[in-house]
C-alpha cells in the first residue's frame, strides 16, 4: 500500500471545509434566571462568550471571555448544549456554538463590563430572554437549561434539536 507524501497530505488538509466556532457560558442566580449581556455591537442580547480563536479549544474560549467580559475567573463546567448552523446570509461559513455550564451565583455578584464591549449585563427569566436574545440563541439557552436540569447534553441543528 502505497502512502501520502507531506505534499499530498498538506493538499488534503487544504481542501478540507473550514467552519466558524463560537463559545459561552450559562450562568443563572438562585432565582433560576439567566445572565446575558448587551453587546454594543448588536441590536440584540447574547450569552456571555465569543468566538474561538486559532487553537484554542471551546472550553478555554468560554472562560477567557468569561474573565473578558465580566471579570469573572470561573473554570467551564460541563458541554450543556452545541449547535451547528450552516452558512447564512453574509457568514459564508457554517458555525458550531458550544454552550459551558457557567454555574450558579448571587443576582448581586460583581460584574467588571468590558466596556469596548459590552454596555450591559442582567439576569433575567426563560421567558424574558426570549424577548431580549437573538432568534438563533433562544434555543440554545433552553437546551441548556433542559440539559442542567437532566444532565444530558444537547445538540442542536440550527437551533432545532436533533
Amino acid at each position: 500500500m502505497r502512502r501520502w507524501t507531506e505534499q499530498e497530505q498538506l493538499r488534503w488538509f487544504e481542501s478540507l471545509p473550514v467552519f466558524y466556532a463560537t463559545s459561552a457560558m450559562l450562568f443563572t442566580d438562585f432565582d433560576d434566571r439567566v445572565l446575558i449581556v448587551k453587546p454594543n455591537y448588536r441590536d440584540y442580547w447574547l450569552l456571555p462568550g465569543g468566538i474561538v480563536e486559532a487553537n484554542e479549544s471551546p472550553d478555554l474560549c468560554a472562560e477567557r471571555e468569561v474573565t473578558e467580559e465580566l471579570g469573572l475567573n470561573v473554570k467551564s463546567g460541563p458541554l450543556l448544549a452545541i449547535d451547528w448552523s450552516p452558512a447564512s446570509g453574509i457568514r459564508p461559513r457554517a458555525i458550531t456554538a458550544y454552550i459551558f455550564d457557567g454555574g450558579t451565583i448571587a443576582a448581586d455578584t460583581p460584574l467588571a463590563l468590558q466596556a469596548e464591549e459590552l454596555d450591559e449585563a442582567r439576569f433575567v427569566t426563560a421567558e424574558q430572554a426570549g424577548d431580549l436574545l437573538s432568534e438563533f440563541t433562544v434555543p440554545r439557552v433552553h437546551a441548556a437549561l433542559a440539559a442542567r436540569r437532566d444532565g444530558h447534553a444537547r445538540y442542536l441543528h440550527g437551533g432545532n434539536l436533533h
